[in-house]
């Protein structure tokens, strides 16, 4: 099993969104790299920590499931109430997306802020310079440490 972390803009959709619908896609990737880890690496069954972005306070606010792994992004094709994108072959798609399961929503915000003061995070990818990717893997021990802050 893996580990990852992934950003999601709480107006957009927030861990309460998805504890009201339990099960939900995690659409809208548009960054080549995290696209490749999302179809590549990611599996059933691995877990990942939900984090808001864009906000007052960005942080960890609760974890899910993998509970599919990856498969066209239905955005792309317009099956989402968007406009089709033009160059779109469903037989080679270019974005993919995963389904994730609600698991719990943590007892309080782990705010970005508080992470950066954690000397056991400093290699952690969020706190890294220029790092503004929106789905990454985290290692079992980060994992562990931002956990243990709650």
């Amino acid at each position: 099993m893996a580990y990852w972390l992934m950003k999601s803009e709480p107006h957009a959709f927030s861990i309460d969104d998805l504890k009201k619908v339990r099960r939900n896609s995690w659409d809208g990737v548009r960054n080549y790299q995290a696209r490749n880890m999302m179809r590549d690496d990611m599996r059933k069954g691995d877990l990942a920590l939900f984090y808001h972005s864009n906000c007052k306070e960005p942080g960890v606010v609760g974890v899910m499931k993998i509970c599919r792994e990856a498969y066209p992004d239905d955005i792309t094709f317009g099956r989402k109430g968007k406009e089709i994108k033009a160059n779109a072959d469903s037989a080679n798609p270019t974005w993919f997306m995963v389904d994730v399961q609600f698991q719990r929503k943590l007892k309080r915000n782990i705010t970005l802020r508080e992470i950066r003061t954690h000397s056991g995070l400093a290699d952690l990818l969020l706190v890294r310079k220029g790092n503004r990717l929106s789905v990454m893997p985290v290692s079992g021990k980060h994992w562990d440490y931002i956990l243990g802050l709650e």
